[in-house]
């Protein structure tokens, strides 16, 4: 099979839009991913991937823990500011509006319409560019009660991060 097959294949997968936050002693940041699902009912868990280069990725192996920020395809404009990376917008987290999370520390943005706080328990290297953190959700909040045909998407913005 070739590569563009399997590129092409790999991008057919929808994958939603979060915001990812951390936090260590007093740093914080929120970035954006689509590589986050639920693995496990019992305990229930969430695996996100997160490229090893990104500012985000050291913050969660010395803070060992994140939060998903879950945005309604309504509240696009409030995620946008968290796209670019912190190298390319260090300020970012200046003028971002959030409460830190009563069991993790880690950001809960404002206008996020649920949340769910996690404790690293495990992080898997298996040589690609990203890192696959495992975190059991020991809280989780609704801000904007729906479903998830309201959740944005990649597809929504028309955006892929695939292949």
């Amino acid at each position: 099979m070739s590569n563009e097959n399997i590129k092409d294949a790999l991008s057919m997968m929808p994958y939603g839009f979060y915001s990812i936050t951390s936090s260590h002693e007093d740093l914080n940041n929120a970035m954006v991913a689509n590589w986050v699902t639920q693995v496990s009912f019992s305990p229930r868990l969430i695996a996100v991937a997160i490229q090893k280069t990104s500012y985000s990725h050291n913050l969660i192996v010395k803070g060992k823990a994140f939060a998903v920020n879950i945005f309604n395809k309504a509240d696009v404009d409030l995620i946008k500011p968290f796209t670019k990376s912190r190298a390319k917008n260090p300020d970012k987290m200046d003028n971002a509006q959030f409460t830190p999370g009563p069991e993790t520390g880690c950001p809960l943005l404002s206008g996020s319409a649920a949340y769910t706080e996690c404790k690293v328990i495990a992080i898997h290297d298996d040589g690609g560019d990203h890192s696959i953190f495992v975190g059991e959700v020991v809280g989780a909040g609704v801000d904007k009660p729906g479903d998830a045909g309201e959740t944005l998407t990649l597809p929504d913005l028309g955006w892929s991060y695939a292949g």
